[in-house]
């Protein structure tokens, strides 16, 4: 597949974990911070290249995230995984419906079961409720897809025992919720100019890359930059933990933008 480079702009919508940074009843330190880096919504990205843009997961805070950014188009929506703080913004697509009709929607089948019965008036084919959003599920298993002239690369990955979707735009890749992966599936993830990926904090966690797993995964993997996402208020404060991490190694934080 001999396809020209293109310029890809990145938007970290959100970059927290389920319950986002501050946390509901929570006196911790960084959850009263007042550094707009440590406020953090449900993890997600706009991709944009040429004239196109796409999400990689729509969560709970998709609504706020859309209008934070003045996004104004979106052309489908790649998710990792069912759980809520990716999929709670499927509702939210309708005003993109409007526009271009069914929205495109790639993820694994067990994800699409799971949004069929969360979601089953959206999927309904009778009595359907005529404002609900349009979709068009396109199963992805691990076969790259070539989109709009880019090819993207599904990718397979634990999220504990749960398998679930990370994804490689070109020559950016995008890894949320990750405890492990294959060898196998590794060798998809070489040669990156961007890897961002999942560092929910100091201690280790039974379904999530920790701080040290994250920067060991980076490591092996050599990108020329790196940055970290789905952060919890247990990781500590943006800007001290920005000032022990490796040279070419970031901390993610909402609005941030980068070019690929």
């Amino acid at each position: 597949m001999n396809l020209t480079k293109k310029q890809l702009n990145i938007t970290f919508l959100g970059t927290g974990t389920s319950q986002g940074i501050p946390m509901i009843a929570s006196n911790d330190p960084v959850c009263l911070s007042k550094n707009l880096k440590d406020k953090r919504l449900r993890s997600s990205v706009l991709v944009s290249w040429d004239n196109v843009s796409y999400t990689i997961d729509c969560g709970l805070d998709f609504r706020q995230q859309m209008l934070r950014e003045h996004v104004q188009s979106l052309n489908g929506v790649f998710f990792t995984h069912e759980h809520a703080d990716h999929i709670g913004g499927l509702d939210d697509l309708r005003a993109f419906c409007y526009q271009i009709g069914e929205m495109p929607i790639y993820l694994n089948e067990r994800t699409l079961r799971s949004l069929e019965k969360r979601f089953e008036y959206i999927f309904s084919t009778k009595n359907r409720y005529p404002g609900a959003p349009s979709v068009l599920p396109i199963i992805v298993e691990g076969t790259s897809l070539l989109i709009d002239e880019l090819k993207v690369t599904p990718i397979k990955v634990l999220h504990g025992s749960l398998p679930i979707t990370a994804y490689r735009f070109g020559d950016f890749g995008y890894l949320t919720d990750v405890k492990s992966i294959s060898d196998e599936e590794k060798l998809k993830l070489k040669d990156l100019d961007v890897l961002v990926v999942n560092a929910l904090r100091i201690e280790e966690h039974p379904t999530h890359f920790n701080l040290k797993e994250a920067l060991d995964f980076i490591a092996e993997m050599k990108p020329k930059k790196a940055y970290l996402t789905h952060i919890s208020h247990k990781l500590g404060f943006h800007d001290e933990v920005s000032k022990i991490l490796p040279k070419n190694v970031f901390l993610a934080y909402d609005g941030l933008k980068i070019t690929v």
